[in-house]
């Protein structure tokens, strides 16, 4: 038995996925590259979380490592989904931390074009 409202929780996780998803849309649109791929971090960070709440009935670990999230999941992703991860857990990082290199709109359009074509 859980201590907490499944329900809830997954509905909170998918709703905070899908207006991240939108506000990165918005930022990349403005050219706000790093910002809104961090957004797009955080959208698939928050979909794998209400996946492992759904599969586990457990609240899902605290960390922001998306290949971590997805291997407490029974999802199985291709070799390019992965990569897309491991590339979005690098501007998660971008936006926490300043020695990052902030990424070009070419870049971004580029990592965004995979996106749409895997998913």
């Amino acid at each position: 038995m859980t201590s907490f409202n499944l329900e809830k929780q997954i509905k909170y996780w998918k709703s905070g996925a899908e207006s991240d998803i939108e506000t990165a849309d918005i930022l990349i649109e403005k050219e706000k590259c790093l910002h809104g791929l961090f957004f797009c971090h955080l959208t698939i960070e928050k979909a794998l979380k209400a996946h492992f709440i759904k599969s586990n009935e457990q609240l899902a670990p605290k960390t922001h490592n998306l290949i971590y999230r997805l291997r407490n999941t029974d999802l199985v992703l291709d070799e390019s989904k992965n990569k897309l991860l491991g590339i979005l857990l690098k501007y998660q990082l971008e936006g926490r931390y300043p020695e990052y290199e902030v990424s070009t709109i070419e870049e971004t359009h580029k990592i965004i074009s995979e996106k749409q074509r895997n998913y």
